[in-house]
């Protein structure tokens, strides 16, 4: 087991220092990284701190120096010969993306891994660091001010430790994964982190953030186009969504279709007067717009779909398999399929479009699933667990 937080925590400051660091670190199989950021104020997160450990150097980098460069920090991030290693990787990999165009590279999550060895679903970091080290990682210091400087100690020890423990989390899932023969299972989830579709924020699809269904074409149209509009000034104003327009309007929008700014100004979420400035005439333009589309031309998803009774009971009987599945593997299901894969697969058989039916998921549960929608397999009890039995 390597060393955990040290005494001293060394911030590099300068761009000499950083690229003595990352030289360093290009040199070792896999370097862990974290990064602490702000995004209350802001649409694009604001990057704080750095943080970065191989299995002899472990350093935070402080983005805020005056003079520093990151680029040999990114320049480490696509390097192909260093294993880049994150807990729930995603917010990181959008920072560093937005900041230099950089996907980290291979790339190692180990929230993934820890859902494949059988750790839960979404296990936190503290958690995973205990039941693996057996240390208590402080979190105490996780929802202070990042961008104020100086730091404290405790802040700065506080972050390291995100690094440096995560070497020996590391270090363990990937034996584990070699041993049960699933390291191959992250594949996909790692494709998908990879790839940079997956950080571009693309204003015309802002609408799938929105918890919505409407069966309405128009109604979705206008959600579609309100979302877009809003994602595009958050952008642009670098500021939240919420404070551009909160999802209620939208789906108050959507719900009353205003074609004019008194129709607007009758909205419980405009009420405040903002419907007769600049902004609300801009929505009534947003409304109208919507309106003149083609229904064609709106996502068919978009439309929303509700199972019929004979698919929601199969799309029930597929979640307990799921669920025993799970178990009986060690992993988390959530990662096997989700509420969606279970409803497609329930609707559409061997013809659906999802993951669960390829790869080492069909073979774990896809295969099962579809026996199951045939009248091949039945659930029992046996044991107090419930196991899958062929039929006939």
């Amino acid at each position: 087991m390597l060393n955990s937080v040290p005494d001293a925590v060394p911030v590099i400051s300068d761009t000499a220092a950083l690229e003595r660091a990352c030289a360093r670190l290009a040199e070792a199989p896999f370097v862990t990284v974290d990064t602490e950021f702000m995004r209350e104020t802001t649409y694009w997160p604001k990057l704080c701190l750095i943080q970065v450990a191989g299995p002899d150097l472990a350093a935070v980098i402080d983005p805020k120096a005056p003079g520093i460069s990151l680029d040999p920090f990114f320049a480490l991030m696509a390097d192909a010969r260093v294993i880049k290693v994150f807990h729930a990787a995603r917010q990181d990999i959008e920072i560093i993306f937005h900041l230099a165009r950089v996907i980290p590279k291979p790339l190692f999550d180990t929230q993934v891994a820890a859902m494949v060895c059988g750790f839960g679903e979404s296990v936190s970091y503290s958690a995973l660091v205990k039941q693996i080290t057996g240390r208590n990682h402080d979190k105490t210091s996780r929802f202070t001010d990042w961008d104020r400087r100086p730091l404290s100690d405790q802040q700065l020890r506080y972050a390291i430790g995100d690094v440096t423990h995560l070497r020996d989390v590391y270090l363990k899932l990937t034996e584990q994964l070699q041993r049960a023969g699933r390291a191959h299972w992250l594949n996909d989830e790692m494709a998908l982190l990879e790839n940079p579709a997956t950080y571009e924020t693309v204003p015309e699809e802002a609408w799938q953030r929105l918890k919505v269904r409407l069966r309405s074409p128009l109604a979705m149209a206008i959600v579609i186009e309100a979302a877009a509009w809003r994602e595009r000034l958050a952008q642009r104003q670098d500021v939240p969504r919420s404070r551009i327009l909160k999802d209620e309007a939208i789906y108050d929008l959507a719900a009353q279709a205003p074609r004019t700014v008194e129709d607007l100004a009758k909205l419980r979420s405009f009420r405040d007067g903002s419907a007769r400035s600049a902004r609300g005439r801009e929505l009534v333009e947003v409304v109208v717009r919507a309106l003149a589309r083609d229904p064609a031309t709106i996502p068919a998803v978009a439309q929303g779909h509700s199972l019929g009774a004979s698919d929601a009971a199969v799309a029930d009987l597929l979640r307990v398999l799921l669920k025993a599945v799970a178990a009986r593997h060690g992993v988390a299901p959530r990662l096997i399929a989700g509420s969606d894969d279970l409803e497609r697969i329930a609707m559409s058989g061997e013809t659906a479009d999802t993951p669960a039916l390829t790869g080492w998921r069909r073979e774990l549960f896809g295969d099962a699933a579809l026996a199951l929608k045939a009248g091949k397999l039945a659930l029992t009890m046996r044991d107090g667990e419930v196991v899958a039995a062929p039929i006939g």
